[in-house]
This record gives structure tokens, C-alpha cells and sequence, in this order.
């Protein structure tokens, strides 16, 4: 691997990590061995996850806390989970719509990223890409998930501060997936706060957030925003950085990053034994199973049994 890549990653080269972003999302051997030299440069960079609805308006809050955090002389590196369009297999959503006051900041970078197949909203080289960010001394990292509708469990994992972004009209659907959405929120934001309805969503989070049992652990904050005139974002800021230190001094800062580093390694683990498991025979007795009928296969089960004793 070139080390003036490299060099030119850790100078902030907005092309160099473009370059970088490429091999990542699509010549995996030469992705890894970036990375492998990027590694010991990284650790450094604090990961925030937004998620939410449709029309929730993350990116308008994402490109609010690009300028707080820019007052805070804190480089910022965005990532902006797209659906993937099925007719280019690319991101619905360009970034050059997204956030674009910003583009012309040497200090921010925003990519937008197709899904491509990731199942919890983020993409599936979205946490490597943010490695590359981490070497290249940015700051701050934001993932900006794609809004489903559906708890996005994995942005738990890839971030160390978890916003969950929601509309006064969200009331009833909070009811329905109040489980899941207590456990991935560290923040809650009710954006369009000027809409009727707000104030009744507050309650109800706060009186769900209530009935949960947190003795040392961070007590989830509720915050209104109005995106589009920046009102709230002074004390979305400061919601941010509390949670922030309380992970550091807590020592869940660590332990996030420890979790990461075993579940990458198991990951690739998986995948090399996947990739060597099917040899051409394996393949060979899988198609000649799927030509029988239903009734004449082997369970999934026993057939597995039967696999992995070749």
C-alpha cells in the first residue's frame, strides 16, 4: 500500500480519502490492507449515530450540529446512509443535496453511502469508512442512518452517543416499539417542536423514560428542536458532550471500542470460513439438494450435518 496514500490521508486530503473510500467500498483486499496500516492511527474520533423517520429531519439537525461543533473548532466527518437505488445500485440521495453549506469547509467531509443489502440502516462498510475518518484526525464522525421506520439495532454498536430523531406525529407509533426505542436512544430529539403536538410527545417519552431502571447508568435526555431555524441546537450540543463525558469517565468510551475491535474480528473470521467452507463440492451437493422436490429434501438441519462432515 502507497504510503503517500497514506501520508496524504493523515494530511486531511479530501481526495486521498475519497480514493480510500473507494477501495473500501469496492476492492476488499486492498481496502483491508489500508486499513491494517490506517489501524494504529485510529481510536481517536468520537462516533455519533442519528436515526429516526422519514421527514424526521436528520440531516437538517446533522448539518446544525456541523456548524456547533465547527464553533467548537471540532473537525466533522459525516456519513449519510442512503436507500440504494435499484436501477444504479448507488445512493438515492447524493450528497451533493445534503448539508451543502458545508462542502466548502476543508474541515467537514460528508459522504453520502448506499445500504447495499445492510439490514439495521447502516451500510455494510460504513464502520471501516469511519476508520478512515478516525486516521484522518477528524473529530467528531456522524452517521446519519437511514430512517425505515424499524429500530436500527447496529447503529448501537457503531456509535458511542445514539440520537433517536422524532415529529410530534410519532406519539402512537412510540408506543408501539417503546421497547426497542428506549434501549437505542441516548438522545432523544422532537424536531419540527412548532408542530401541534409536540409538547403531549414530550410528556410521553419522559414518562416512558421514567419507568426505566437506570441506577448509575445515563438517564436519556429529551430535547425540542426546530431544525430549519436552529433552535434547540445550543442544548443538543450540550446534551451531546455530557453524554460524551460520562462514557469517558465511566470507561464505556473503552469498552465500545473493544467491543468493535472483537466484533470486526469475529466478522472477518466468519467470512473467511465462509469463503473457504463452499469449495466446489459443498456447492455442487447444495444444487443437487435444491433440484429435488420439497418433500424429498433433507431438512436444512441434517443437510448441514452432512456438510460439514466433507
Amino acid at each position: 500500500m502507497s504510503t503517500d496514500l497514506i501520508q496524504a490521508i493523515r494530511a486531511q486530503s479530501k481526495l486521498s480519502i475519497s480514493q480510500a473510500i473507494s477501495l473500501i467500498e469496492n476492492q476488499r483486499e486492498a481496502g483491508r490492507t489500508l486499513l491494517s496500516n490506517l489501524f494504529k492511527y485510529t481510536g481517536y474520533a468520537y462516533r455519533i449515530g442519528i436515526t429516526g423517520p422519514p421527514g424526521a429531519g436528520k440531516s437538517s439537525l446533522t448539518a446544525n450540529l456541523i456548524s456547533a461543533f465547527r464553533k467548537e473548532d471540532k473537525k466533522v466527518a459525516v456519513i449519510a446512509v442512503d436507500p440504494t437505488s435499484p436501477f444504479s445500485g448507488g445512493a438515492v440521495l447524493g450528497d451533493r443535496i445534503r448539508m451543502t453549506a458545508h462542502h466548502s469547509d476543508p474541515n467537514v467531509f460528508i459522504r453520502s453511502m448506499a445500504t447495499r443489502g445492510g439490514q439495521g440502516g447502516l451500510a455494510l462498510r460504513t464502520e471501516e469508512i469511519g476508520e478512515i475518518f478516525d486516521a484522518a484526525h477528524f473529530d467528531i464522525i456522524i452517521y446519519e442512518t437511514v430512517g425505515v421506520g424499524q429500530i436500527e439495532l447496529d447503529i448501537i454498536q457503531a456509535a458511542d452517543s445514539v440520537m433517536v430523531v422524532l415529529v410530534p406525529e410519532s406519539g402512537d407509533e412510540v408506543q408501539m416499539m417503546k421497547a426497542g426505542l428506549m434501549e437505542i436512544g441516548n438522545i432523544f430529539t422532537i424536531n419540527k417542536a412548532d408542530r401541534p403536538g409536540s409538547n403531549k410527545l414530550m410528556i410521553t417519552l419522559k414518562n416512558l423514560l421514567s419507568t426505566q431502571t437506570y441506577d448509575d447508568a445515563w438517564k436519556p435526555e429529551v430535547i425540542q428542536t426546530i431544525a430549519t431555524e436552529e433552535t434547540g441546537t445550543d442544548e443538543l450540543l450540550e446534551c451531546i458532550l455530557s453524554h460524551q463525558k460520562y462514557n469517558q469517565d465511566k470507561g464505556i468510551q473503552k469498552e465500545k471500542f473493544d467491543n468493535r475491535y472483537q466484533r470486526r474480528v469475529n466478522a472477518f473470521i466468519a467470512e473467511e470460513f465462509h469463503h473457504k467452507f463452499w469449495d466446489e463440492t459443498k456447492k455442487s451437493l447444495l444444487q443437487t439438494e435444491l433440484k429435488k422436490n420439497q418433500k424429498d429434501r433433507m431438512s436444512p438441519y441434517v443437510f448441514t450435518k452432512k456438510l460439514l462432515k466433507k
